[in-house]
């Protein structure tokens, strides 16, 4: 695999003001999907179709609702807003199309920091009621935890009625109006800037579910003035940038409307990034 650091930055163009981070990561140049940083299990969790996709016990319920109160918008939002600068812009959109949104919406992330989902669900204003489909693996790791009450739900790999619970669980999510949150580049690359090509999951799912679209965005900014107390001088702070909903029209094929809806995602993304030429794109189309 080419690792060489900087060939899709070569190529990539933005508009004026737009910051890069450099810090001297390299990243995978041939597969946009490749996963970076290798599991560390201290468990086994077996996802089959015995798992327990749709917990909607009191006791669950009363464990994601505290822990959305305090891990999430106290704990992990002091972090963000001190340490990493967090800032949020486009909340006007979630007012403007509040009848639209009422019965649920999927929220899209470009996946490159450790706590963007974090910022993004605080940016969103997000209830403990959304649920966010991952990685299976990650959930033999030391953040089961952390990754369940947050909403994370596994995604079965290979196993025909697992998926089929995994479905049911989403509908029955979507029934009470539950919102859902997706990063379809799939893999975590931490302060990459440009837009990695979509993975269908969560434009299938808009359709499937006629839920619109709510395009975020992880932007950076230079580590400026008193932040530069609170972090590394190097790592940049963050901006969340969220979009305007996009609609799907489910009187469509099925096919088209979720390859519209994917490729204007994706460039709605690129422009609230600042970026005017996305390298992928070449090879990605």
């Amino acid at each position: 695999m080419n690792n060489t650091p900087n060939i899709r930055y070569d190529g990539l163009e933005v508009t004026e003001g737009t910051y890069i981070p450099e810090i001297g990561k390299t990243y995978p140049q041939d597969n946009p999907h490749t996963r970076l940083k290798p599991l560390k299990k201290d468990r086994e969790v077996v996802v089959d179709e015995h798992y327990p996709y749709d917990d909607n016990s009191f006791r669950r319920r009363w464990q994601h609702f505290w822990s959305y109160v305090f891990i999430l918008y106290i704990s992990l939002g002091f972090y963000l807003y001190v340490f990493m600068g967090l800032r949020v812009h486009g909340r006007k959109y979630l007012r403007r199309y509040k009848k639209q949104l009422k019965n649920g919406a999927i929220t899209l992330g470009n996946h490159v920091n450790f706590l963007d989902c974090p910022a993004i669900l605080i940016a969103t204003h997000a209830r403990s009621t959304t649920r966010i489909p991952m990685f299976a693996p990650n959930f033999s790791t030391g953040v089961n935890y952390f990754l369940r009450v947050v909403g994370g739900v596994p995604i079965p790999e290979d196993n025909y009625e697992a998926l089929k619970r995994f479905n049911a669980a989403f509908d029955a999510f979507h029934e009470r109006k539950a919102w859902f949150h997706i990063f379809p580049e799939a893999a975590r690359w931490d302060y990459y800037k440009p837009l990695r090509p979509f993975q269908k999951g969560a434009f299938t799912m808009a359709y499937k579910y006629n839920m619109p679209l709510v395009p975020c965005v992880i932007n950076y900014r230079k580590r400026t003035g008193i932040y530069r107390l609170f972090g590394p001088k190097d790592k940049p702070l963050l901006t969340v940038e969220i979009g305007e909903p996009i609609i799907p029209d489910t009187t469509r094929p099925r096919k088209d409307e979720v390859q519209r809806l994917l490729h204007e995602s994706h460039e709605v993304m690129l422009r609230m990034m600042g970026i005017t030429h996305n390298t992928w794109e070449e090879e990605y189309k």
